[in-house]
C-alpha cells in the first residue's frame, strides 16, 4: 500500500501539511486538502460521504467517542447494551490510530520551500 499517493489526483502527497485522511465505510484513504474539497463538492448522498479523520473535527470526534466508550464500558450504564455502545464508539478511535500509523507517520511534518503542484 503506497500511502503517499492521493486517491483523487494520483499525485504524491509530500508532507502532512497537505494531507487529509478520510474514511468511508471501513476504508481509510489519503487525499490532498484541495482534492478532498473537490470530493466533498461532488458527493451528493449521505451514504457516499467521506469524513475527515485528521484535523480539528476528527480530533474532537475521537475525544468524544473515547470518553463515551470509556464511560459505557467501565460503568454499568444501560447494562450489556451500554457495553455494546461503548465498543461501537471505539470505531472512530481505531480509524484515527490506523490513519496515524499507516499514513501520517510515514510523511514528514512540513517541508519548507516546496514547489506547488
Amino acid at each position: 500500500m503506497n500511502s503517499k499517493i492521493c486517491r483523487y489526483c494520483y499525485k504524491e502527497i509530500r508532507d502532512r501539511d497537505e494531507l487529509v485522511t478520510a474514511s468511508n465505510w471501513f476504508r481509510v484513504r489519503p487525499y490532498h486538502y484541495r482534492c478532498f474539497e473537490k470530493i466533498e463538492e461532488e458527493t451528493r448522498t449521505i451514504a457516499g460521504t467521506w469524513t475527515p479523520i485528521n484535523g480539528r473535527s476528527g480530533l474532537i470526534t475521537v475525544i468524544l467517542m473515547l470518553a463515551l466508550s470509556l464511560w459505557m464500558i467501565t460503568t454499568n450504564t444501560l447494562g450489556q447494551i451500554g457495553d455494546l455502545i461503548g465498543l461501537l464508539a471505539l470505531y472512530p478511535v481505531v480509524l484515527r490510530i490506523v490513519s496515524y500509523v499507516f499514513i501520517e507517520s510515514r510523511l514528514p511534518k512540513f517541508i519548507k520551500n516546496k514547489k506547488h503542484q
